[in-house]
């Protein structure tokens, strides 16, 4: 039982044998930081059934606690306030359970699972800084909900078709000249995604000459020679064209090695990965279906419909009159396939917040069919990452590049640390993975420390600051920790094995107050679904122990107990640290 429903029940009992009255519920709040104490009962409610003032309330508990328990150490009533201050006793017990636990910050399994899907890219353009918020955000949660106890599948549904996928293609049959990633010494997807770039310009361009000759722009918008040609090139596609579709496969292919070099650079993997392809024509059996049950309505031009009026939503095509599909059908069939392959219990997104309404459809529609899991689905919405310069678009060409930034970033970690001469040895393979781990530390740190939902700026310079509220300022507070735990090896102090009891200074005790907060943050994050809430913890910790560390002396304190004790809360602490780290995906360095 933690200290703070410990305290709880004590009080009730307290109550109870004081006032003749039973009480259900105990509220205790953290006590306000000018007053002395940790927690802080509120007498007020008691005036009424007991009839006395509060102050005599809080003084008749705060006795009995003192008397009959050993959990408080002594107290101070403010008008109705009872403010209680935990013995040291207790923070001693509890670092001692902390350190002799060995599934620290896991719990228990819930025999449940839960899919994840996310990244979710798309097959004409390299990974840019957007995607990195959404494959940062899906691995933390997944992290998050493992140590939650869920089985976690990683799903992935990659966008490698359509009318997006057939601009790339048709700019490289014409401009390409057969070249290769090889051949230019590009990455496959960097390949691809200048092709992409390359039609859009070209499109503009036609559409400028077709106006020019007296077209209205809406019409020269759709009319151009490219553009006829790319819905000709979807339609050769759809009909399994084999020069189309080899030259799909082939481009495809470069743009899978470069996204699995991204994917091993940011530390991010997948259990399952769905490819549009091969799941687009799904869902039109669950039209039929729908159909049937009278959840859907079919208009005289022979298109499929759902009314969702009552929810807010309007009404939705399904199906188009020519049978074809519309993005929401292909959904439908692949949340029913992910459903199919894994047994899994809840169902969660993480897309941008301009689908909102998609998800919101999506989600209605199941429910509707009737769809077992239907009450299971959630949609991880998070808002778009901007710069400093404004808004990306990858059409233009305009956005942030995710190799580029990395690549930026690690460079950046390498000048902030020999600027600050963090390491001796600048050029070693150490150095290297060291800036490494640092740039993305750095660049995850700052991306998850804010909450998903609300629109952000990233500022690469700011995000690696050692100072500041950031991942490298955590990282080095780690490296720092483990200088600490090595001296104490060579000087023969073990921290394992009981702890005698300690007389503890203020920021001891708030450093083993924190981390007893451990289980209830990492719940708080799988409940919330927010990696934000452990960034946030994180950084009080190391902001703690760096106050701990600068009040007072470690291996130089010359009472035993004490040095024992200090040694074994840094070891708590650094582990604590690593395991809240991880949880964000991000590793940490044992030295700098």
């Amino acid at each position: 039982m933690d200290i703070q429903a410990q305290l709880k029940l004590a009080i009730a009992e307290a109550i109870n044998s004081l006032f003749n009255v039973p009480v259900e519920t105990v509220i205790l709040q953290p006590t306000k930081k000018e007053f002395e104490g940790l927690y802080t009962f509120v007498t007020f409610p008691l005036t009424k059934t007991t009839r006395k003032p509060p102050v005599e309330i809080g003084q008749a508990i705060g006795t009995y606690l003192k008397e009959n328990t050993t959990i408080i150490s002594q107290f101070n009533v403010v008008q109705g306030f009872l403010n209680l201050t935990i013995a040291d006793s207790v923070w001693v017990e509890e670092l001692s359970a902390i350190l002799a636990n060995p599934d620290w910050g896991q719990l228990p399994s819930r025999n449940e699972s839960v899919m994840v899907e996310f990244s979710s890219p798309n097959t004409n353009k390299p990974l840019h800084l957007g995607h990195l918020r959404n494959n940062f955000l899906g691995d933390s949660v997944s992290r998050i909900l493992k140590a939650n106890g869920y089985d976690v599948v990683k799903a992935c549904l990659v966008n490698d078709r359509g009318i997006h996928i057939c601009k790339s293609m048709l700019a490289y049959q014409e401009f390409g000249n057969g070249e290769t990633p090889e051949s230019t010494g590009m990455k496959g997807d960097h390949l691809i995604g200048k092709y992409y770039v390359w039609f859009d310009k070209a499109h503009k361009q036609q559409i400028e000459e077709l106006i020019e000759e007296g077209m209205p722009r809406e019409e020269a918008e759709k009319k151009t020679p490219l553009l006829l040609k790319v819905q000709e090139m979807l339609r050769k596609w759809e009909q399994g064209d084999p020069e189309t579709v080899a030259l799909w496969k082939q481009m495809n292919e470069w743009v899978y090695a470069g996204f699995a070099e991204t994917y091993h650079e940011i530390g991010v993997s997948f259990d399952k990965t769905y490819y549009e392809s091969e799941t687009y024509l799904l869902g039109k059996d669950v039209i039929e279906d729908g159909l049937q049950k009278n959840v859907f309505y079919r208009k005289p031009d022979g298109s499929v419909w759902i009314d969702l009026a009552d929810e807010g939503l309007d009404q939705k095509l399904v199906l188009r009159s020519d049978g074809t599909s519309v993005y929401i059908t292909q959904d439908l069939g692949t949340t029913d396939l992910k459903f199919q392959d894994y047994p899994v219990q809840r169902g969660i997104w993480v897309v941008g917040n301009e689908q909102d309404y998609h998800f919101a459809v999506l989600f209605a529609i199941l429910r509707r069919l009737g769809r077992p899991y239907a009450d299971g689905l959630f949609h991880l919405s998070y808002g778009m990452v901007d710069l400093p310069s404004g808004k990306m678009k990858s059409r233009e060409g305009t956005v942030v590049d995710a190799d580029d930034l990395i690549e930026e970033m690690v460079e950046t970690a390498r000048n902030r640390t020999r600027e600050l001469g963090k390491i001796d040895d600048f050029e070693s393979e150490e150095a290297t993975r060291l800036y490494h781990m640092l740039a993305m530390g750095a660049l995850k740190y700052y991306l998850l420390k804010v909450d998903p939902k609300k629109r952000m700026t990233f500022n690469p310079e700011e995000s690696i600051d050692f100072q500041g509220h950031t991942g490298p300022f955590i990282q080095y507070t780690h490296a720092r920790i483990c200088s600490v735990l090595r001296k104490a090896a060579q000087l023969g102090i073990d921290p394992a094995g009981s702890l005698n009891l300690v007389e503890l200074a203020d920021s001891e005790q708030q450093l083993v107050y924190l981390l007893t907060q451990f289980y209830q943050r990492i719940t708080e994050a799988g409940t919330d679904y927010a990696p934000s809430y452990l960034g946030q913890y994180a950084f009080e910790l190391a902001k703690a122990y760096n106050q701990f560390y600068g009040e007072l002396s470690i291996l130089s304190e010359p009472d035993a107990d004490k040095l024992k004790f200090r040694v074994a809360l840094s070891k708590a602490v650094v582990e604590t640290i690593c395991k809240t780290m991880e949880l964000l995906g991000i590793e940490v360095p044992t030295k700098m």
